[in-house]
């Protein structure tokens, strides 16, 4: 049987049965939520509508699984591999041949601002005649040191200003509405945030960066340097700093976050969530990925404790005074999942129950026995607050043979209301339109 053939009919089989659990057909339903040793499943139970919902009770002992060194193969996509999504949604290419794609987010005129990684660069991609294609790309600027975040200021229609999180500091450009290339050099607006990755002697490396509602603050994510280790090389890192959006007035916002990837403000509550990362090394099942509100002056638990009270055994006996101020977040995802980045669905073309949920990048596990993640998932809220479930919402990069041809990254909301996803694994921008009845 050739490739093409047995990779289609597997993943089918896997999709059908999966999503037939949890009646994955009907993109209007609320699906039943997979709950305790349920949950715990990897890519083979995933399928568009599939639900689960992970709590701290749930969670296994230390070292109940051997620590798994399982990182995965990138092959390039195979013939009729294609991304699965819900009922009624159609997934297509909208830009290919990008070099690491990460942090994709949407200037107001609906232009794509999208971080190239490797080579340093922001990237704009522009659909100008509304076809779901961009009939403009351009280099906005060059040069850059492993660039991640990326926002906009002010906040609303008309910023005058594009902020980069480099790895090691914070830049902006001048911006009108609707450039494609800086009109100016950057401008350094923090200097000194601690670097990690290949350009800084290791560490997490991705800095995320965003703006209050009310433009008054502006929040950086500094992920740790190391796994579990609480000495100086910590200091600063695996926190969330805030600045005047000068980058004055440097101040804690919250720690304990291992990495925090991905920073969003929900548009309505105004609140800031994050995209966390958790620690390797207790096992498959710990410790579980995570995505929550962010509490100013919050202890998330990092290094000492994780979800909640649960004391790492590596840090024994150490600082038993913050057991109970260490927060349980809002939505426990699958351990080693890597979440990353993150946005709410603020359009209007998606079903009406899309509006104002979180979705939410996996790029998948290497510390865990059986592949997780690869994935985009729906974070369901309810007046703002999440339900602690999380649902599959874009699937398939994942081959029978548990090779691995694609990495989402990054999501925004495009003008259309579409959603945009980067994938770093194949160098693509994925557009995720609601069709209804046009397309099943």
């Amino acid at each position: 049987m050739c490739l093409h053939l047995r990779w289609t009919l597997a993943l089918a089989t896997t999709l059908s049965l999966s999503a037939a659990a949890v009646r994955a057909d009907d993109p209007q339903s609320a699906p039943k939520a997979l709950k305790g040793m349920d949950a715990f499943g990897d890519w083979t139970t995933d399928a568009p509508g599939v639900r689960r919902h992970l709590t701290a009770a749930d969670l296994p002992k230390p070292f109940d699984t051997p620590s798994a060194n399982n990182g995965p193969k990138v092959i390039p996509r195979p013939e009729g591999a294609w991304p699965q999504v819900p009922k009624g949604f159609e997934v297509t290419e909208f830009g290919t041949k990008l070099e690491q794609p990460r942090v994709v987010v949407t200037a107001p005129n609906g232009d794509l601002f999208i971080a190239e990684s490797a080579p340093g660069r922001l990237r704009v991609l522009r659909d100008a005649d509304g076809d779901g294609k961009p009939e403009v790309t351009s280099a906005f600027a060059t040069n850059l040191k492993q660039p991640f975040g990326i926002a906009f200021y002010p906040p609303g229609p008309e910023p005058t200003f594009v902020y980069v999180a480099n790895t090691d500091s914070v830049v902006r450009f001048p911006y009108t509405r609707g450039d494609t290339k800086a009109s100016a050099p950057p401008t350094v607006m923090v200097a000194d945030i601690p670097g990690g990755g290949r350009l800084q002697g290791g560490g997490h490396w991705t800095r995320d960066v965003v703006f209050s509602l009310d433009g008054k603050r502006m929040f950086v994510s500094v992920g740790s340097r190391s796994n579990v280790s609480d000495d100086d090389g910590e200091k600063r890192r695996a926190d969330v700093l805030v600045f005047n959006p000068d980058g004055k007035n440097e101040q804690l916002y919250a720690s304990g976050l291992r990495n925090a990837v991905g920073l969003a403000i929900h548009p309505k509550t105004g609140q800031l969530w994050a995209s966390v990362n958790e620690r390797d090394g207790l096992g498959d099942h710990l410790v579980p990925d995570y995505i929550t509100h962010v509490e100013e002056g919050g202890f998330y638990g990092w290094p000492w404790y994780y979800i909640g009270a649960h004391q790492d055994p590596r840090h024994k006996g150490k600082h038993p005074e913050l057991a109970e101020k260490a927060i349980v977040p809002d939505v426990l995802l699958q351990s080693h999942s890597a979440s990353l980045a993150m946005t709410f669905y603020n359009g209007a073309s998606f079903p009406k129950e899309y509006t104002l949920d979180g979705f939410a990048c996996e790029h998948g596990s290497w510390n865990r026995s059986r592949r997780t993640g690869y994935k985009v998932i729906r974070v369901p809220l309810r007046d703002g607050k999440a339900t602690g479930e999380y649902e599959d919402f874009m699937v398939g990069f994942v081959t029978p043979d548990g090779n691995v041809w694609g990495r989402p990254v990054g999501v925004t909301v495009a003008k259309d209301g579409a959603l945009i996803v980067t994938d770093d694994g194949s160098g693509t921008v994925w557009r995720i339109a609601y069709t209804g009845d046009k397309k099943s």
